[in-house]
């Protein structure tokens, strides 16, 4: 079966919370996924997040965030609201986010970019090398699993009037 949904878990697995979008991930290949729904550890790569978006209809990428929120925090936005491209005298691929990613496959991918690309973020607490992920943040990804994978067994309803941000319940 094609890949009608594809889910990229961005941030850094050696850096305490920042590793909540790999371990969904893995969490979510450890639980099975439904039919047409791939994941993929993004890690820090923002450029190959890009080109595995290419002809793929809804993207769902997940990373943590620092806004300042109660950690565990979690947020869901639409794609358009951060697909903004930086200035170029700014960017290099060591700063290339995945916010960056998304600019950059919409210029790229023309027609074959996803028809609805969905954010969440998870608030951090520590994004210390080698610190594991805090109780915060692990109970929020097991908890973002549990609604995707709902979503994705239920008959399918628009998001096109999500707020900006949402945070979720």
């Amino acid at each position: 079966m094609s890949c009608r949904t594809l889910l990229i878990g961005c941030g850094n697995i050696l850096r305490g919370d920042d590793a909540a979008g790999p371990v969904l991930v893995r969490r979510l290949w450890q639980r099975g996924l439904p039919p047409g729904v791939r994941c993929a550890d993004g890690g820090t790569g923002g450029m190959d997040v890009a080109f595995q978006m290419r002809g793929v209809p809804q993207v769902v990428l997940v990373d943590a965030c620092r806004s300042g929120h109660r950690p565990g925090s979690l947020f869901r936005l639409p794609g358009q609201a951060v697909e903004q491209l930086p200035p170029p005298q700014g960017i290099n691929l060591h700063a290339f986010r995945w916010d960056h990613a998304l600019a950059f496959a919409r210029w790229l991918l023309k027609d074959e970019y996803p028809r609805e690309v969905t954010v969440y973020l998870i608030e951090g607490a520590s994004f210390e090398l080698g610190e594991p992920l805090s109780p915060e943040v692990d109970r929020a990804v097991d908890h973002l699993a549990d609604l995707l994978l709902e979503q994705w067994t239920r008959p399918r309803e628009s998001s096109s009037s999500l707020p900006v941000p949402e945070q979720v319940p």
